[in-house]
């Protein structure tokens, strides 16, 4: 099972050798693309050969490139995750609607009771609030619990000043830490044989990515739950590690410890069972170790 993920910081040539990806930089390092989940290169120092991309895409190897502020801006999806990928896309274009709002409303409501846990955890008061609107949840979420669980929750987390459209340390180190989370699921979902672009309830025409931000909502979380006991005062490279760090934590989901790269893999393809077999029961969900 994969489970590195393989951060490149430095100067480097990346080229394939024989089932290894070789780091020529300051010293040669090779590791096996069995043991590799995703490729984050950070720098835009490096070379990278195209028969190692090749073999990346193939082994369904998540890449994500950084632009010359060090920040996620792009990476290698192939066009087939899967032998069967007309089908998966008919089935995708078919999902019934009621089944369709019936998953993302478990999404909804599971989002909102692990930041109600999250604010539990931290002795936040606030927490009361969001288990209130959690009984107050409708079909669909028709009536925006999730919106006014936003305001509420990341007030309480970072101050009531705080809003997510400020720049600031705290929002750099949000949108980074979901932006590699996003990345693990759009490699899900290709790799599964969908498409990422027909969501469920995200249905933004310029957005390439919206099926997966549907499914990441209950894992944005961790990432909150990092940054606020990060309390960033800068954000440089360690603080990004951190952000990476996230796929290699442990988490719980049907009673056995996960890391959260193989977490991702498990609920992907339990939600894609809700959406074929019109089940939403069928949606397994991980547990936060607090």
């Amino acid at each position: 099972m994969s489970w590195r993920t393989v951060v490149i910081s430095r100067r480097a040539k990346l080229d394939y050798q024989m089932g290894y990806m070789v780091v020529r930089g300051e010293e040669i390092t090779k590791i096996h693309l069995g043991e590799i989940s995703t490729v984050l290169i950070e720098t835009t120092a490096v070379s990278v050969t195209v028969s190692l991309l090749s073999e990346l895409s193939k082994k369904k190897i998540k890449v994500i490139f950084c632009d010359d502020k060090r920040n996620p801006s792009s990476e290698l999806i192939s066009y087939y995750g899967s032998h069967d990928t007309s089908n998966k896309v008919r089935k995708q274009i078919q999902w019934n609607q009621d089944t369709k709002e019936a998953v993302w409303t478990e999404i909804v409501t599971e989002k909102i009771r692990k930041q109600k846990e999250l604010l539990e955890y931290l002795g936040k008061e606030e927490s009361e609030l969001l288990n209130s609107y959690l009984k107050e949840i409708a079909w669909n979420d028709g009536t925006n619990r999730e919106g006014h669980a936003a305001k509420v929750y990341f007030n309480a987390l970072f101050g009531m000043d705080f809003t997510r459209t400020a720049d600031n340390f705290v929002n750099a180190a949000l949108n980074y830490g979901y932006s590699i989370i996003l990345s693990s699921f759009t490699r899900e979902i290709v790799a599964s044989g969908y498409i990422t672009q027909l969501g469920l309830f995200h249905d933004n025409m310029f957005n390439h990515f919206n099926f997966a931000s549907d499914l990441m909502e209950p894992f944005r979380i961790l990432v909150d739950k990092e940054v606020a006991e990060m309390k960033p005062q800068q954000f440089a490279h360690e603080e990004k590690m951190r952000m990476v760090n996230i796929l290699n934590q442990e988490i719980r989901l049907d009673g056995r410890v996960q890391y959260v790269n193989n977490a991702i893999k498990i609920y992907c393809k339990s939600v894609f069972d809700a959406l074929n077999e019109n089940d939403s029961s069928l949606i397994r969900f991980y547990k936060i170790e607090l």
